[in-house]
């Protein structure tokens, strides 16, 4: 009953019956444990579907006819890189072999869902690395497809009150390591969330924003506060998907023209209108 009123808060739009892939980092997150159950993805993932948009979440992948569990990933499928061996001995190549035999479906169950997606939505803070969502990213603009990008402030206050700490303590060993430390890391705050400049003419300038924006929805969803909620408390969103979102259910967003100095119509934004099994339109199997 709870699902239909939430429902009810989005009228029947332009991301009806849409498909869409969350795209972000899964492997070198702080917890996977925690990232499945309570990151990012499982809001975005209700916030679309009061839309009644189709979501496809690597976390939770949809069964393939004849494959069962194919591609799945869970909170301790990254422990595998534990077998890596770059030994040029048989073990090494017999090692080397089964890890790429195994993620071989992963990666390609996910492409496949990027591939029958309409868009993308990207998560992609500067300090976490990832190698699969600059792929996916890559492989939805290739398709001429909308990549939504999130890239928020990345800080590390932890790391600023210990240098204080230091200091005070006039620590020079201590301050030393913490020096070698931002080195090794790297520890490289991003108070801006700018994102790559290389991911500025891929993903296209229009489609960046700093933050989700859950502030706005909270309530409406009766979703708790976590520290999704602090990140954003304690950097106020500009440019928020969540509302830009809602907004794309109602109108298509334009583009800004460099060259005509003014908006223009975005045609990455083909959504298809499928009419009704045997209607005009309809895509016959």
């Amino acid at each position: 009953m709870a699902q239909r009123a939430r429902r009810k808060k989005f009228k029947r739009g332009l991301l009806w019956g849409i498909r869409v892939y969350l795209s972000g980092p899964m492997d070198f997150v702080a917890s996977r444990v925690e990232e499945k159950k309570h990151g990012w993805r499982n809001r975005v993932s209700e916030f679309l579907r009061a839309m009644s948009v189709t979501v496809f979440d690597p976390w939770f992948k949809p069964e393939v006819r004849g494959f069962h569990e194919y591609g799945r990933e869970d909170e301790v499928s990254a422990e595998a890189r534990e077998m890596w061996d770059f030994s040029d001995a048989k073990a090494g190549a017999r090692a080397r072999a089964r890890l790429a035999w195994k993620f071989w479906q992963t990666l390609h169950i996910d492409l496949r869902m990027v591939d029958t997606s309409d868009f993308t939505i990207a998560y992609c803070p500067t300090n976490i690395y990832s190698v699969g969502t600059p792929h996916e990213i890559i492989l939805c603009r290739q398709q001429r497809k909308p990549v939504l990008f999130v890239s928020p402030p990345v800080v590390f206050p932890a790391h600023d009150q210990l240098r204080t700490h230091l200091q005070a303590a006039q620590d020079r060993k201590g301050l030393k390591l913490l020096e070698t430390l931002e080195q090794e890391v790297p520890i490289k705050p991003n108070p801006r969330g700018t994102p790559s400049l290389w991911y500025m003419p891929l993903v296209g300038s229009e489609s960046f924003f700093d933050s989700f924006g859950f502030g706005d929805y909270r309530k409406d969803f009766g979703w708790k506060w976590t520290r999704l909620d602090d990140r954003e408390e304690e950097h106020r969103p500009q440019r928020p998907l969540l509302r830009f979102l809602a907004g794309l259910n109602e109108r298509l967003p334009p583009k800004w023209s460099t060259a005509q100095n003014r908006y223009v119509p975005n045609d990455d934004w083909l959504l298809w209108d499928l009419a009704p099994a045997g209607g005009p339109g309809f895509a016959h199997p």
